[in-house]
């Protein structure tokens, strides 16, 4: 685990921190690659988080969201303490049995779906996971295959 104190920075909505360069190669060595989307874990301020380091406009970046400090896109400037290793804990998300199934009621939903990147993909799939109730998944569900058939927004996006 290494550990560094870094500056929060934006780039559009998005805070984040740099990494230092002696920080990067020790977990290009731990990942055993220097490219892709490379999961990390460690802590913020002394709060545990898991993200994924992202390479963007050049620069490999730790995105800084809410749910790994409160307010973050408020706190620009600030200074963090943060400590961070490689996590080689499979990531893998299941899709919701709800949302395979109305993805085979729907082949238009289903096609757009599987043209998505992957990153899209996994990010409908991990927020219907995430939801709480059947009832939410119901909802959700809807609104996921109206997004993808081009009737709506979901998780914040425009038709694909």
């Amino acid at each position: 685990m290494k550990r560094f104190k870094a500056v929060i920075m934006i780039i559009g909505i998005n805070p984040f921190v740099f990494l230092p360069e002696p920080v990067l190669k020790s977990i290009f060595k731990q990942a055993a690659r220097e490219k892709g989307h490379i999961p990390v874990h460690g802590t913020v301020n002394g709060s545990a988080f898991r993200q994924t380091l992202v390479k963007y406009s050049g620069e490999w970046r730790l995105y800084i969201n809410t749910i790994m400090l409160k307010n973050s896109p408020k706190r620009i400037g600030e200074t963090i303490e943060i400590t961070i290793a490689f996590d080689p804990e499979e990531r893998t998300i299941a899709p919701h049995p709800k949302l395979v199934k109305a993805l085979n009621d729907n082949l238009e939903a289903k096609k757009i779906f599987n043209n998505l990147a992957p990153s899209k993909q996994f990010e409908i799939v991990r927020y219907i996971a995430a939801l709480k109730t059947e009832a939410s998944v119901d909802k959700n569900i809807i609104r996921a295959i109206d997004f993808l058939s081009g009737r709506g927004r979901f998780v914040g996006r425009d038709r694909p």
